[in-house]
């Protein structure tokens, strides 16, 4: 008998004829993601994914593992002969192994992709329950809400295991495009980048900063967003655009009160030119409904104008409390919540408009040189690679 970790994938497997495509993908950002732990070989059965590792090893490959999107659950297997001796003998294993001190109730539930074995499934899983009642008088069978179910995978090899790790589900990272992630140093647009990267979404960020009017600890802040983000999204590329020379062109010639607005169609279009220029098919923003003014349906309608490509929007009907909820979940909220001032907050008018009209703002946009000023932007552009 051998211990092991298996791999179940979810929503993959609804799809088609694309299904090894996204099944490949997923097991490559698993490789990924455990290229700097031990493991041994790695195999697939029916549809599931065996990893061989020293049990010391198991529970950092199962953090790292299921940071993965793509993946139902995980779960620790014994893998065993096929034979109802050899099963049973697993299963003893594996109930000694966490269920043998106290009172449970419990299930049977056995999976037969191998027809050849002798036994159906209602029939191992009957055998086994029984010899279950008999060896562990702790036990008692619950067929409708047991304390735990105990599953036996009779394939090529047979493997029993209790126990299951849910995982993020979602599509494996590369299978549905590229997109731009608009990054601040805030709560929302890291969360952002999480939920469409769990969709399948390949994403790379831009973070917009006004240094010297802005901390390089807000760069800096931001990059370290990235690397949380990048644990669960592959190697990343961050683009850094100072807006400070835009910002100064906005207040010298515009009505204050239109700077939010201003710059953020200064960051959508910025935002095109390097998606046109690095094949990124979307841009992605952590904007939410009403939240602050640059999020009215009038505001998001005019900043939308500026764009060529869609602009995902994830966060669009969601709370903040549960926006907070996932940056929680993925590590980012402590890190978002440090004191250091983004751009937006900085130059951020006393009475901004929050309900702008395009008309309005465009012929104000006739007062800037706005191809000079977006291409030095993009010239001066700075690149962070995260690996």
């Amino acid at each position: 008998m051998e211990w092991m970790i298996a791999v179940s994938f979810g929503e993959i497997f609804l799809k088609g004829k694309n299904r090894n495509i996204f099944y490949k993908q997923a097991i490559n950002n698993i490789k990924r993601n455990i290229r700097e732990i031990k493991h041994g070989k790695m195999y697939t059965e029916s549809s599931k994914l065996y990893i061989e590792a020293d049990r010391q090893d198991f529970d950092k490959l199962k953090e790292n593992i299921l940071k993965v999107f793509g993946i139902s659950y995980l779960a620790y297997v014994l893998k065993t002969n096929k034979d109802l001796d050899s099963i049973y003998e697993a299963t003893k294993e594996v109930v000694e192994n966490s269920y043998a001190d106290n009172k449970y109730t419990f299930k049977v539930e056995s999976r037969r992709t191998d027809k050849t074995f002798k036994l159906k499934s209602p029939e191992l899983s009957a055998k086994i329950g029984g010899f279950m009642l008999r060896d562990f008088p702790n036990l008692r069978v619950d067929v409708h809400n047991p304390d735990f179910k105990l599953y036996i995978d009779v394939k090529e090899n047979v493997y029993v295991y209790a126990d299951r790790f849910e995982g993020l589900g979602g599509l494996p990272i590369g299978s549905s495009g590229k997109g731009l992630l608009l990054l601040s140093g805030g709560i929302d647009s890291p969360v952002a980048g999480f939920m469409v990267a769990k969709r399948g979404m390949k994403i790379d960020c831009l973070h917009f900063h006004s240094y010297p009017f802005t901390s390089k600890r807000a760069l800096q802040k931001a990059i370290d967003l990235g690397e949380i983000l990048s644990a669960y999204t592959g190697k990343m590329t961050i683009y850094s655009i100072n807006l400070a020379d835009i910002y100064k062109a906005i207040n010298q010639n515009c009505d204050r009160r239109e700077t939010t607005i201003l710059s953020r169609r200064f960051m959508m279009r910025i935002a095109n030119k390097i998606a046109e220029n690095k094949e990124y098919q979307a841009l992605i923003t952590g904007e939410s409904l009403g939240q602050v003014a640059s999020q009215t349906i009038e505001s998001i309608s005019v900043i939308n104008d500026s764009s060529e490509r869609p602009i995902l929007r994830p966060l669009v009907a969601m709370d903040k409390k549960d926006i907070i909820d996932i940056s929680y979940k993925i590590g980012s909220y402590e890190k978002s919540i440090e004191p250091y001032d983004d751009c937006c907050s900085i130059f951020a008018p006393d009475s901004p408009l929050t309900k702008p009209k395009l008309k309005y703002i465009k012929m104000s946009e006739e007062n800037l040189d706005i191809e000079k000023l977006e291409n030095e932007a993009i010239e001066k552009m700075e690149i962070i690679e995260i690996s």
